[in-house]
């Protein structure tokens, strides 16, 4: 079936990934559709402005939660998707500390009233973002999909380890085929504000100070958006009946590099305030790629430098 004959379903289609794969499924030539909530888990007026854009290509959005099965009723029934791919989530390690039940309702019960949902209109295939964070206190690295993730330290890494589990289960019964997809630091233009990357560049150009946890020696797998996106869209054609995959870079790089990297783009020095590490932070994340290199073709291309430039660039650009 060609690109032009499916409909793709996305869910938090205003958030960062989805506002990103949106516009990458829509240049593919893939009639695109998306819910968002809007809701103020940060700053509402990016998701906003990305729904402008994607409104602008003539992508139809709904004000929508998955956990409102009604609303979402409605959509699946008007336009039967081909593919469903769930990035509506409440994200955020310690912020799920903070508002537990908002975490439960999203994750949770939006993800259960959605398969619900794919049991009654059951699409060919449905894909959905799992997360690094489900691997938790593992000590073992780089962290591989057949690696233990049973022991989260935050949760949020519960809710998106829950979710594997439910959709194993629903795929079990009723045989949609399934893809998770456990992603790792995904940053760039169009980013969450509440995001490390965000912050540090908006505080350093403000003059204002930037919290650093463990003296900057938490290593993160930084992974471009434009990487994330390809290895999304890679396991939209990969056939499967249930796969989880790595989407990271498959190498780390410590704080005090990205802040090294900031500072020598923008000429300015970084006022630190260096604070002890949160224990839900895991101190490394690195993801093994090899999976998902071997059977998406997933080649993420995008180095710290350049990523974190390109980045930059935009918010330059979209702060004035």
């Amino acid at each position: 079936m060609s690109t032009q004959n499916q409909t793709i379903y996305v869910t938090g289609i205003a958030g960062f990934i989805g506002f990103h794969l949106a516009c990458r499924l829509h240049s593919m030539g893939y009639s695109v559709v998306g819910c968002d909530t809007f809701n103020d888990a940060y700053p509402p007026k990016i998701k906003h402005d990305r729904a402008k854009i994607l409104r602008h290509k003539r992508i139809e959005i709904y004000q929508a939660s998955i956990s409102n099965r009604l609303e979402q009723d409605k959509i699946f029934q008007k336009h039967k998707p081909d593919i469903v791919i769930n990035l509506a989530a409440q994200a955020g390690v310690r912020a799920s500390l903070a508002k537990p039940e908002v975490f439960v309702e999203s994750n949770l019960v939006g993800f259960v009233e959605l398969c619900e949902l794919m049991r009654k209109y059951p699409p060919k295939k449905f894909i959905y973002a799992s997360s690094s964070s489900v691997y938790g206190d593992n000590t073992k690295f780089p962290l591989a999909e057949s690696d233990k993730a049973d022991h989260p330290v935050s949760l949020y890494g519960a809710t998106k380890k829950a979710n594997e589990v439910i959709a194993y289960s629903y795929h079990s019964m009723f045989k949609v085929p399934t893809i998770g997809l456990r992603f790792f630091t995904c940053y760039g233009p169009y980013g969450r504000p509440d995001m490390a990357i965000y912050i540090f560049v908006k505080n350093i150009l403000e003059g204002k100070p930037i919290t650093v946890f463990n003296e900057g020696k938490m290593e993160r797998d930084f992974t471009y958006v434009d990487d994330i996106v390809s290895g999304i869209v890679a396991s939209i054609s990969y056939e499967t009946n249930f796969e989880i995959f790595n989407l990271g870079k498959g190498q780390t790089d410590d704080l005090n590099t990205l802040i090294d990297i900031i500072e020598t783009r923008l000429k300015k020095k970084a006022i630190i305030d260096y604070q002890p590490r949160p224990a839900v932070d895991m101190p490394m994340n690195i993801a093994d790629i090899e999976k998902s290199s071997e059977k998406l073709g997933f080649t993420p291309k995008t180095p710290l430098k350049e990523g974190v430039n390109k980045f930059i660039d935009w918010y330059l650009e979209y702060s004035k």
